[in-house]
Parts: structure tokens; sequence; C-alpha cells
């Protein structure tokens, strides 16, 4: 019995968490919070199987309108309230936001369709900024988004842009508060067509995974 419950084939899954919640000095005058996103998963759709990287609000809206746009037949969640008065001190605040944010992860990682958008895996295992993300899904960058994401944080990236005059700004993964909310999600059969800024190899991942329920 245990050799036949061995061989079953394992359910992919994508665990994501939200947390750490960080004061970040822009200039003498802003600041800004951003958050840790670590991602755990046992699916062939993602570059790492582990991750973490620091997002700040406005990373989120520039997202979502990305998958709006690349994928209209699909309503997208909301994202929480833009709150121009949040502060660390307001603890239900920042838990709120974080909540708001995990939620919104949790339901796009439901959604096959949107895991074949290369801009929002840059966005969950990569250091880029906005403009880079774009830049590298759209294949204007000297190097792929495999390696964006595999290399970004032993300076592969950085190299690739100092040779084409760009800058590299990655940002740290430090942790330094206890908060944290965490989910896992398991993925979701669903239409797989077309595009714009798709990566091939998620698409064949995903087409895989198809099959795998399909076959189940």
């Amino acid at each position: 019995m245990d050799n036949m419950l061995g061989s079953l084939p394992k359910m992919d899954f994508i665990s994501i968490c939200v947390r750490d919640p960080r004061l970040v000095r822009d200039d003498f005058w802003h600041t800004h919070i951003d958050y840790e996103i670590c991602v755990h998963t046992n699916s062939m759709c993602f570059r790492k199987k582990t991750s973490c990287v620091r997002r700040r609000y406005s990373e989120f809206v520039w997202l979502r309108h990305c998958l709006e746009q690349n994928a209209l037949i699909i309503k997208l969640p909301k994202l929480p309230p833009w709150n121009p008065f949040i502060s660390l001190r307001n603890k239900d605040q920042v838990t709120h936001r974080m909540q708001g944010l995990q939620e919104f992860l949790e339901n796009i990682l439901h959604t096959p369709l949107l895991l074949s958008d290369s801009r929002l895996h840059l966005f969950l295992q990569s250091d880029l900024n906005i403009h880079k993300m774009d830049r590298c899904a759209r294949g204007k960058t000297r190097y792929t988004v495999a390696e964006a994401i595999q290399r970004s944080s032993s300076g592969y990236v950085s190299r690739q842009e100092k040779t084409s005059s760009c800058d590299y700004d990655g940002e740290s993964c430090s942790s330094s508060s206890g908060f944290g909310l965490s989910v896992d999600t398991t993925l979701r059969e669903s239409p797989l067509p077309f595009l714009e800024s798709a990566d091939p190899e998620l698409c064949s991942c995903l087409s895989q995974t198809k099959t795998h329920f399909s076959a189940s």
C-alpha cells in the first residue's frame, strides 16, 4: 500500500507569503513601505523553487495594470485601497494592507493563464524595477527573463546592464519585523490563449500542467 501511494504523482503547489513591512527613505522628505514576498513551490512554471524579493504598493499597481492589459477575458482581483497616511506604527493598517496584497497574489496564482505572463514572474522572483521588468519582458535587454530571475542576485544582470550603459538597482531582502501572512495555492485548469508578454517556456509548462490535471 505504501509503495502504491509513493508512486502517485504529487500535486503542484505554490506557497506565497507577504511579510516584513519595512520603511524605506527615498530622500529627505519622502519615504515608502515595501514588503517581502516569499515564494515556495514545486511547480515547473517557476524558475526558482524558493525566492524572496521586496516590492512596494505602487509596483503591485503596475503588475495589476500589466495583467489586465494582457488578459482581457479575466476579471482581475482588486488591490487594497491606496492609503497615503499608512504608517508602520499603525499595525492594523499595515496588517490590513498585507492581507489585501496577499489575497491579490493568491487569486492571481490560482489562474494558470496569468502564470504565462513573464512580468508576473519577474515581479515575484527578480530584483528588477518596473521599467526594467517591462523592458526585459519585451526582449529589450541583454539578459533574458530566466537570467534576470536566476542570476540577478549574483550580479550577472548588473554586469550585463553595465555593458549596455544601464544601471541596475536590486533591492535588499533583509528582514526586520515579525509581520507575516502565508497561503498555499494549487494550480487550476483554465484556457491558455496566446499572450503578448508570455514566456514560451512558461506556456509549454502550463500546457503540461493542463495535461496532468486532465489525466488525473
